[in-house]
């Protein structure tokens, strides 16, 4: 069997016409208008003033709450639960797309076995006619699609983005998960405090009743006090109630965010007095906030992701080049499938070029254009949203210690308020119903600064989140942050 030629002059000639009538399928007046927003074009110096030379969270940031009870909590949500069962399914998906994307760049060879056999009708005449005709084919299949233009190769760097996003939004579902339940953990340390503050004014209330069902025994106070009284109680005990709902609401919402039935809520204690850190951002906000933000480095990658599948869409305008050969024995019958003279060869070169489509290029190409202006679009909403997050956070952390401050001297006015009263009750110049009179705006003022509280340790909790809840995604393989943009 002779070899097969090399590529002559007519294919040459062939190639070079190919590449001009590729002009039939154009891309002028195509391309992509989204532009990537820099971190330090958007100004933040005034509102993170007092800016410090704080560092990012710690990967275990929520142990700074200070409640061992936390730490097991999300210890064992991070262990496994649905969400991030979901999330991790979902790198394995963007893994195997980006491996079929890699398989479609490699050469293809399978093993081939058939036989086949005709009946040749009398009609056709000729020594063959009213015969039976078999065929046995034993070989090899060879195909190989050359990537000249960087279509396939581009179609695969896409995919890997796309795998790299899978796998920074399967750290954003770590640090939403981790954030929800310290969230939820704040709100059951609110209800109980809650409920203990219900709790004192109901007795209050019994108290204040027992006093004035006296007074009315006595002559000194008619009906209206005492129906006030029971009124009061029964106001107190449907605070109480309010406050064991939401006691068991947190409950099931924790063992919901640890892929738990509600009975594993039961089994959460009273959580511990939780400590509120300082409010902090390190100074070299915004410009490091894109490697430290799960969903702001996810949504970059799209981006380069979508700047690979232009390309991939503009090199589908040029022509393409498959080889393909099939080489094996072919005979009659099987018993001669073997012999000097039953060499099967068969292939070459393809040139395939797109001329007149109908449009069918141009409008992948304006697709893969829109997919891009898209992937740039929510990359700065990204941006734009995590920074407000991070102000956000900020400012309320700031505001709530100013609060906190100002409820906690009220409160200590209260305090000497009842103190005094009660001095006054036992030196017999003052009767009990002052003190309790005196007792219930420092109630009140317990509910308040229990409420203020927890609101400022939620709004540590957010800081943290929009901080990037201490994920370092810079390294060397999965760094985006200091990529070109497209």
């Amino acid at each position: 069997m002779a070899p097969f030629p090399t590529l002559s002059r007519w294919t040459t000639t062939a190639l070079s016409a190919a590449l001009l009538l590729a002009g039939c399928a154009s891309t002028h007046g195509l391309a992509p208008s989204g532009q990537l927003l820099e971190p330090d074009q958007l100004g933040t110096a005034r509102s993170f003033a007092g800016a410090s030379n704080a560092v990012f969270p710690k990967q275990d940031w929520w142990t700074a709450l200070g409640d061992p009870q936390l730490d097991r909590l999300i210890d064992e949500a991070l262990a496994g639960t649905p969400t991030l069962e979901l999330a991790d399914a979902r790198v394995r998906q963007a893994t195997a797309q980006a491996g079929l994307a890699d398989a479609a760049r490699k050469p293809m060879l399978s093993g081939t076995a058939q036989y086949s056999g005709a009946e040749i009708p009398k009609s056709i005449g000729g020594p063959l006619s009213g015969g039976y005709l078999g065929f046995t084919l034993v070989g090899i299949d060879f195909k190989w699609g050359l990537d000249l233009w960087g279509a396939n190769r581009e179609r695969w760097q896409a995919a890997i983005g796309q795998v790299r996003a899978a796998e920074i939004d399967a750290q954003q579902a770590r640090l939403l998960l981790s954030s929800n339940i310290a969230r939820a953990y704040t709100g059951l340390a609110q209800a109980y405090a809650a409920q203990d503050v219900a709790s004192a004014e109901k007795q209050r209330s019994i108290h204040l009743l027992d006093l004035g069902r006296q007074r009315v025994k006595a002559g000194l106070d008619n009906q209206l006090q005492l129906r006030q009284a029971e009124s009061s109680v029964a106001s107190a005990e449907q605070q109480v109630q309010a406050a064991q709902q939401q006691i068991d609401a947190a409950r099931n919402a924790l063992a919901a965010l640890l892929g738990k039935g509600p009975d594993r809520g039961l089994d959460v204690s009273r959580p511990a007095l939780l400590q509120a850190p300082a409010p902090e951002v390190p100074s070299v906000l915004p410009s490091e906030l894109l490697g430290h933000r799960p969903d702001v480095v996810a949504a970059r990658w799209r981006v380069e992701a979508a700047s690979h599948g232009i390309k991939a869409s503009k090199a589908d305008f040029y022509p393409t080049v498959n080889l393909s050969l099939l080489a094996g024995l072919a005979g009659a019958h099987l018993s001669d499938l073997f012999g000097g003279n039953n060499l099967l060869a068969f292939g070459g070169p393809a040139l395939s070029l797109p001329i007149f489509d109908g449009g069918r290029l141009r409008s992948r190409l304006a697709g893969s254009d829109a997919d891009y202006d898209l992937a740039v679009a929510n990359y700065n909403q990204s941006l734009v949203g995590a920074l407000q997050e991070v102000a956000d956070a900020l400012q309320a952390a700031r505001a709530l210690d100013a609060q906190i401050a100002a409820a906690t001297q009220a409160r200590d006015a209260a305090q000497a308020a009842t103190d005094l009263a009660s001095q006054r009750y036992h030196g017999g110049l003052g009767t009990q119903l002052d003190v309790l009179a005196a007792q219930r705006p420092l109630l009140q003022l317990d509910q308040q600064l229990a409420m203020l509280r927890a609101q400022r340790v939620a709004a540590s909790i957010d800081l943290d989140r929009a901080l990037g809840g201490g994920r370092d995604l810079t390294s060397p393989s999965n760094d985006i942050a200091k990529a070109p943009a497209p």
